[in-house]
This record gives structure tokens, C-alpha cells and sequence, in this order.
């Protein structure tokens, strides 16, 4: 027999060898495992390729699919996939939503020459009141921004000029008064032949001195303005400074107390039911417009709307600094909207006549930055995207985009943009 030595014995019969027998017979397991879920796996992905192969062999040019969508070639701006054949509404919804459709058609129009302009009171019916004479304001009847009538006193003035010339006319009233007496006394007299004609002569001169001085008292009352304008409550001194016509007081310089002067206004009154656009219009542009040519004046606090008037005048002098001239245009303002000194733009027609397509302002809607109005189509609405050119008053010139007789959605545009928008959304 082979000796073995001491330690094999013991590691090959005691439990030290059993446990290490166990770990090697674990490992051997799992590596098996292993290898059996490589082989599976690899013939899994085998037999994915090879269905792969089959289906291209079947459809021999066919691209693999992916979950990508290539967008279509030479698509509109803003349009969703439905609009290729429009956007598609109920009776109902066109009804809702107000859409109303016209044919697009060429109109004759006038070319507008489109300048800022300041708003003005009218010069012909602006008053500024100042006393004729010199004198203390004792009184203030009127403010700023009132409305008040014509002969209505504004203001009662103290003057010493005033009270003489009263006094003078008073004077001259009763000596009037006593040679008109004395003259028909002695008419009586003569016609009885109590007394001799010189005496009736003498009366005949006195009356006509008498009436000579009674003019001249009155003139002169009516040259001071104070002709029926003098209060006989506080003093034949005071008389009163009154409105020329109706109007509203757009300026007061009457100071309780303070001195008026007659080259110094105490009130300015206007009569703003008309008013004056003043404007300037350059060299190159005021041949082009005639006086009684239309305008349109708008203005940025009333957004949208436009108010009609006409040119009134021209002038003839250029200014040598900037090389314009300036025109005027009148304007009703019966309600009172229109304030002066506010900023306006005036839209002048001229003489040249061009036809042209124009399209209502709301038919027109930007879709991603871009003027866009809807056609409407055998299968819906149809957004084009458009050129626009200059606006006339709620109309604006279409340059390019849609073609003479097709029918533009001319009210409701935006509910057509929203409704659009939407689908977009939903489809994303």
C-alpha cells in the first residue's frame, strides 16, 4: 500500500473536504444556468432577425417602420392635416360662431396719403373776451370746461372810464328829455301867437344840440361795450364782459380782484362742434390733394373707429425748413369726443383712382406671425396666407394671396382661427 500523507487524509475525510465539494458542485449549477439562458436568448434574437429578412423578402423596397412622421412636403403655415381639404363646421357652428362669406371682387378706390395731425379748435368760431377799458374784477361767473350761451355775463368788471361815460349819457338823456319838452311848448305857444318865432327857432336849435349830445353819449357807450351790459344793482361803474355766441370756455385768466386790461383776454370761448385737423403735407404729396377732397381721421383712444371729414384748405406757402404746407380738415364733433390738442392721423384721399381688392380688416387673422384669411372651399375653410398693402379706413388693400370672385370669409375669421388652432393642439 501507497502512504498518504497526514494532511490529504484529514482534508479528504473530514468535513473540511464536504463543504468544499458543496461550493464546487454550486458554481458548476450556476454556470449552467447561465449558459442555457445565453443560448436562449441568442436564438430569441435569431428568430427575430430571421422575421425581419422574411418580411423584407415579402415587400422587397419597403422602408422599416418608425414611430417618426415625416412632415408633408410644401404643407401651409398654421394648417392642420384636415385642412387639406379645409376645415370642416356644421351648419350650426357657422351660424355660432357669426361666419359670414363673400365673394372677393375689385373695387375702384382713391389713393390714400396717410399724415399725422394735431386736433384744433376752429379759428372762425373762437372768441378770447377782454373789456374794452381798463378796470377791477369784482365778480367771476364762469370756469374752466363750462358751456354757456351767447350775451351769458362771464364776468363783472369795475371801471372808472366806465362810470363817466355812464354819467355823461345820463346827462345827456335829460337834457335831451328837457329840450324835446321845451321844444313842443313853444310850438304850442307860437301856434296861438302868444310868442314870436325866434323863440320857437331858439327851442328848435336847443333840441337838435340836445340830440347831438345824446348820440354822442350813446357811441361812446357802445364803442366802451357796455351798451346793455351794465348792472344797475351795483353801480353805474360795473359793467359786465359776456359770451360772443355758445360755446364752452376752453381757457380763464379772470382773477377775483386782479386788473383787467383790454389787450389782456379774461376767456377764451370755442364753439367745438367743429373742429380743425391741422396737418402738414410734404412736397411730394400736396399736389396729389384738392380741397374738398374726403378724409379719414383716426386716432390711437378710439381704436377702430374713424371719423369723417374734408379738406378745407391748402396753403399756398411752403415752409423753407421743412418743405411741406399746411392743410386743414374739417370735422364734426357733436358729441364732444374729439379734444384739441390731441395727436390723430389723417388718411387724405387723392385724385388717382385704382382698382383694387380690399378685404374687411376682421377678415384678416396671424396665424404663427403671418396675415392669414380663409377661403371658403368645396370640403370647408381654407386658411391663406396673404399680402396686404395700405389700409382704407375699415378696409385694407389685398396685394396678393387669393384671386378675384373667391369667397373670403369676411366676418367670424377668428373662430375660424381658434377652432384651427385647437386641432392643431389635439393632433399633437
Amino acid at each position: 500500500m501507497i502512504a498518504r500523507p497526514a494532511s490529504f487524509q484529514n482534508n479528504f475525510n473530514g468535513p473540511t473536504f464536504m463543504n468544499s465539494f458543496q461550493s464546487r458542485s454550486a458554481c458548476a449549477l450556476i454556470l449552467s444556468m447561465l449558459l442555457l439562458a445565453g443560448c436562449g436568448k441568442n436564438e430569441s434574437s435569431a428568430k427575430e432577425n430571421q422575421s425581419t429578412e422574411s418580411a423584407a423578402k415579402e415587400k422587397p423596397g419597403s422602408a422599416p417602420a418608425t414611430d417618426k412622421k415625416e412632415p408633408a412636403k410644401n404643407a401651409k403655415p398654421g394648417a392642420e392635416q384636415a385642412n387639406e381639404k379645409g376645415l370642416k363646421l356644421s351648419a350650426e357652428e357657422i351660424d355660432t360662431a357669426g361666419i359670414k362669406v363673400a365673394p372677393l371682387q375689385e373695387q375702384e378706390v382713391n389713393e390714400q396719403i396717410a399724415v399725422t395731425a394735431t386736433i384744433q379748435a376752429n379759428q372762425d368760431k373762437l372768441a378770447r373776451v377782454a373789456p374794452r377799458v381798463p378796470g377791477r374784477v369784482i365778480k367771476v361767473m364762469a370756469n374752466l370746461g363750462d358751456k354757456v350761451k351767447q350775451g351769458q355775463p362771464l364776468a363783472l368788471i369795475d371801471s372808472i372810464e366806465v362810470g363817466d361815460a355812464q354819467s355823461s349819457y345820463a346827462q345827456a338823456t335829460s337834457e335831451h328829455a328837457l329840450a324835446k319838452a321845451n321844444l313842443d311848448r313853444a310850438e304850442k305857444l307860437y301856434a296861438d301867437q302868444i310868442i314870436p318865432q325866434k323863440n320857437v327857432l331858439q327851442a328848435r336849435a336847443d333840441f337838435a344840440k340836445a340830440r347831438a349830445v345824446l348820440r354822442a353819449a350813446t357811441d361812446k357807450r357802445q364803442a366802451l361795450g357796455i351798451n346793455g351790459n351794465t348792472s344797475s344793482s351795483t353801480g353805474s361803474s360795473v359793467f359786465s364782459v359776456s359770451a360772443p355766441f355758445s360755446g364752452t370756455i376752453i381757457e380763464k385768466k379772470a382773477v377775483l380782484g386782479e386788473l383787467a386790461q383790454s389787450d389782456k383776454p379774461l376767456f377764451s370761448v370755442a364753439d367745438l362742434s367743429n373742429v380743425w385737423i391741422e396737418t402738414n403735407l410734404y412736397e411730394k404729396d400736396f399736389g396729389k390733394v384738392k380741397i374738398g377732397a374726403p378724409a379719414a381721421i383716426s386716432l390711437a383712444a378710439y381704436p377702430g373707429e374713424t371719423f369723417k371729414g374734408k379738406v378745407t384748405y391748402i396753403s399756398s406757402v411752403m415752409d423753407k425748413d421743412s418743405r411741406t404746407v399746411k392743410a386743414r380738415v374739417d370735422v364734426p364733433n357733436e358729441d364732444g369726443r374729439l379734444k384739441l390738442e390731441m395727436f390723430a392721423t389723417a388718411s387724405l384721399a387723392t385724385t388717382a383712382a385704382k382698382k383694387a381688392l380690399l378685404l374687411p380688416e376682421q377678415a384678416v387673422v396671424l396665424v404663427q406671425g403671418q396675415p392669414t384669411a380663409f377661403v371658403q372651399e368645396a370640403g370647408g375653410f381654407e386658411p391663406r396666407a396673404v399680402e396686404l398693402g395700405e389700409k382704407l379706413r375699415d378696409q385694407v388693400v389685398l396685394k396678393a394671396g387669393i384671386k378675384p370672385g373667391e369667397k373670403v370669409v369676411t366676418s367670424g375669421a377668428y373662430a375660424l382661427k381658434a377652432k384651427m388652432l385647437k386641432s392643431q393642439i389635439s393632433a399633437e
